[in-house]
């Protein structure tokens, strides 16, 4: 077994990059469309829309459950980048930390 003030050393290490991967996740951004473009949804940090882009074309009468279907896909497609973004962010923070604590597993 380790020494205990490697393990403690590598735990403040593990903290920081930890702190700087949460800091990123809010500078991380994706965007999902839908309609072959005609619907753009942009995501930042941990889900919130920061903007949303519709084709004029889709605003006829008689189209809304096209483009409330429309923005519904667009946000799942820019959620699901999102995700994405955000696992390898925290990946690239906890890559050390395997060694650290055999079979310790992080929360996320």
């Amino acid at each position: 077994m380790k020494d205990l003030s490697d393990i403690m050393r590598q735990a403040q290490e593990m903290q920081k990059k930890l702190a700087a991967a949460q800091a990123r996740m809010e500078e991380i951004s994706a965007e999902g469309t839908s309609g072959a473009g005609m619907v753009r949804v942009e995501l930042k940090g941990k889900g919130v829309l920061a903007g949303l882009s519709i084709d004029p074309s889709l605003l006829a009468p008689g189209e809304g459950e096209i483009l409330e279907d429309l923005i519904k896909a667009a946000h799942a497609d820019a959620r699901r980048k999102l995700e994405e973004e955000v696992e390898k962010a925290m990946k690239e923070a906890t890559g050390g930390l395997g060694g650290m604590l055999p079979g310790f597993k992080m929360p996320f």
